[in-house]
């Protein structure tokens, strides 16, 4: 994984998908100097569309985001669609990815990633296969945990996969997939094939029938040069394990599709790095700072920063109190940051909203699966900047789309 910009006292959770930090890390953003401790009283924000959405969830010491906002979009895409209010399961899910990514490992001789993180296309992948299930039916909480803590099954799991590539036996045994169900059966419980929710009886594939979701009416949206625009490929990130398509656009024709559909009630699943030092989980912003370069800087500014640290430079420029002036972010810039892997696959999220600043400048709004215990209740406000340079990809649905757009994506 790459850098991280982590001052001294950090409480946030970072999930990398990557699998290189799949756990919530219980570490505070907050710049050294505490003065700053105040700094999101300077931010006043002031929301222009917003879509409703469910309850914030806490993944906790899991590397499940990408389930988490996925699993938020669709309770948010049966809402918009005139449905009710849902808790759906998140490990019901995870589970399923768990099976198959060790299928796909074992098949590969061990030649893949197998790890806790995933893509935005991993939920509509197990809807439409194996189905969903209420939160209720399957909380996946069968390991003495109220929360879910998942340092022990990743690496029980991971042990059985490794072993079963390696084949000890010189071949690949019957048994090796009774045993990886054991291990899930025993954290996450064993999935009912059949279960009764509000007096009916469903079966997962049924219940998921109910729910009016065609995971088909789905598209996953990139930016990237280095394929052709207007054509899916499959982002060359660990974590896209199935090697799903996005459907490749120009960055601003990424932003105004995530502008349609939140300016028509669309949720948007939003995959992204937060590793970025603009990146302030609890005073609830993520900004992508200019900062002062040498040639801005007067004779005494130059003399006291050249005495700092590279780390004390960095708490500088990342140390702001309100809005602050952000780099310009290009199509090449935001290629440059992925080919170099400054940009990479950490943290899957929910755009359920677009605000203002007192400045006027525009964010989207996020919901996160970090719990509710910051400033803004589990939500936090990404600027245009860091959305541009820092977006790995998005899910949407289709009629979310620009129409313009559309035609050219076919």
């Amino acid at each position: 994984m790459r850098k991280l910009f982590l001052p001294a006292a950090m409480t946030a959770a970072l999930c990398v998908q990557a699998g290189g930090l799949d756990y919530r890390l219980d570490m505070i953003d907050e710049p050294a100097d505490s003065a700053a401790a105040d700094s999101v009283e300077k931010f006043v924000f002031t929301e222009i569309a917003k879509v409703p959405t469910t309850s914030v969830k806490n993944q906790n010491k899991s590397g499940t985001c990408w389930c988490f906002a996925g699993t938020s979009f669709f309770e948010d895409e049966i809402m918009r669609m005139g449905g009710d209010s849902l808790d759906l399961s998140e490990m019901f899910t995870v589970r399923y990815c768990y099976q198959d990514k060790a299928d796909r490992y074992v098949r590969n001789y061990g030649e893949c990633n197998f790890a806790a993180g995933g893509s935005v296309l991993d939920v509509p992948y197990v809807w439409e296969r194996y189905g969903a299930v209420p939160e209720e039916v399957y909380s996946g909480l069968q390991y003495g945990e109220d929360k879910h803590v998942h340092g022990e099954l990743d690496a029980a799991l991971s042990g059985l996969v490794k072993t079963v590539a390696a084949k000890p036996n010189r071949k690949v045994s019957t048994g090796w997939k009774k045993a990886l169900n054991g291990i899930l059966d025993a954290y996450l419980g064993e999935v009912p094939e059949t279960f009764t929710y509000k007096g009916k009886t469903y079966t997962p594939q049924s219940f998921a029938r109910s729910l009016g979701i065609n995971p088909e009416d789905y598209v996953a949206v990139t930016s990237f040069t280095h394929h052709p625009f207007y054509k899916p490929f499959a982002v060359e990130v660990p974590d896209n394990w199935l090697g799903g398509f996005y459907q490749n656009v120009p960055m601003e024709e990424m932003k105004a599709i995530v502008d349609n559909a939140l300016e028509n009630g669309f949720p948007v699943v939003w995959a992204a790095d937060v590793s970025e030092g603009g990146f302030k989980w609890r005073d609830g912003v993520a900004l992508m700072p200019k900062g002062k370069t040498e040639g801005d800087m007067n004779d005494s500014e130059l003399s006291r920063w050249v005495k700092l640290t590279s780390a004390e430079q960095s708490n500088e420029k990342y140390n702001f109190q309100g809005p602050v002036e952000e780099i310009e972010v290009t199509q090449e810039l935001r290629q440059e940051m992925f080919d170099s892997q400054e940009t990479t696959d950490d943290h899957g999220m929910e755009l359920v909203g677009i605000a203002t600043d007192q400045n006027g400048n525009r964010y989207y709004k996020v919901k996160n699966s970090w719990d509710t215990n910051q400033i803004y209740d589990g939500y936090f406000y990404v600027s245009m900047p860091y959305f541009l340079a820092k977006t790995m990809n998005i899910l949407v649905h289709k009629d979310a789309l620009p129409k313009d757009i559309a035609k050219k994506l076919k």
